[in-house]
């Protein structure tokens, strides 16, 4: 690599080695993501990939891709743009071509530099990549029950609506995540999960997003909520970070939708049976009670910020099964 520590270029000797594939992992990973952002360095290896024997395959490849798909858009192309690729693909794994070649193509399947905009603002670009959840019909789901609890609330039509809000809002994320990994959130999965950004490091991001959205939202809206010996509006901030990563953990077993579907239904199934089940008081207080058996106090919130650290640790140990996680 030339240059100094912050601007540098591949050095042909580089692109030689990651173009036989013979260049270490991680310095093929640190030379990829060099590429998103480096014109001349990219189209180089794209010449270089493309006079190799998986070259004509991936040319291909890139090419049914820009046909069906804005240039702009690639990351978020339509169902067709799959289907267009999906049968070149497939032909070149029964030719024998590597996944590690298929890889290397990432750069063939980049938008020439005369058609990818220019400048494009850094926050543009994070909402972009925030993900399905983010911009689809999550996002207006989250606005209409903190909407729809303040109303609720404030015009007295339904009692203890900040203990129904604490009830649901730590499901609110992990249904986020759920929309927002794997082939049926993204028509181009298994592109984007071959590539430096993909795997897990595009769950979290994902699902980061979805976290900053529902976590600032919701907590606002408990504090504008009545309190009717509810716990605090801020009480359900671990447990919904907990279960959020332990589907992601999960997710590495069973599949993202499954994994969140056992830890949201698990969820509230602790919270609402047993307030079900009680036959003395009101619901809303047999439910308030439970919550504050789940929520209320240090021991509680230990325990979930203690979750939250092991579902951490398994997820890191479980890294590696993103790469190759709900393939269809």
């Amino acid at each position: 690599m030339t240059g100094n520590a912050h601007v540098w270029h591949a050095t042909d000797d580089l692109v030689a080695h990651y173009t036989d594939g013979t260049l270490p992992d991680p310095d093929a990973w640190s030379l990829e993501k060099h590429l998103e952002r480096c014109g001349a360095c990219a189209a180089r290896v794209s010449a270089s990939v493309r006079g190799t024997a998986a070259g004509a395959v991936l040319g291909e490849v890139r090419e049914a891709v820009l046909r069906e798909a804005p240039a702009a858009a690639l990351g978020a192309a339509s169902a067709r743009s799959a289907a267009a690729a999906a049968p070149v693909r497939s032909a070149a794994v029964r030719a024998g071509v590597r996944v590690r070649a298929f890889r290397r193509g990432y750069t063939l399947l980049r938008p020439p530099a005369s058609r990818r905009p220019r400048s494009v603002p850094r926050l543009v670009r994070a909402l972009w990549a925030a993900g399905p959840a983010v911009r689809g019909a999550w996002l207006p789901a989250v606005l209409l029950v903190a909407v729809g609890a303040l109303v609720l609330a404030h015009t007295g039509a339904v009692e203890g609506v900040r203990t129904l809000l604490l009830a649901v809002a730590p499901v609110v994320p992990v249904a986020g995540v759920a929309l927002s990994y794997g082939p049926h959130a993204d028509p181009l999965h298994e592109i984007t999960s071959a590539t430096p950004s993909g795997g897990l490091r595009l769950a979290l991001t994902r699902s980061v997003a979805v976290l900053a959205v529902s976590l600032p939202l919701l907590t606002l809206t408990g504090l504008l909520l009545p309190a009717s010996g509810a716990p605090g509006a801020a009480a359900w901030l671990l447990p919904g970070l907990a279960l959020t990563l332990a589907s992601l953990a999960l997710a590495s077993y069973i599949g993202c939708r499954t994994a969140t579907a056992v830890t949201g239904g698990g969820w509230l199934a602790a919270v609402l049976a047993p307030a079900l089940a009680e036959p003395a008081g009101g619901l809303t207080a047999r439910l308030a009670e439970q919550l504050a058996r789940c929520l209320d106090g240090a021991v509680a919130q230990g325990g979930w910020a203690a979750a939250a650290v092991l579902c951490a640790v398994v997820l890191t140990l479980r890294r590696p099964t993103y790469d190759r996680m709900e393939e269809p």
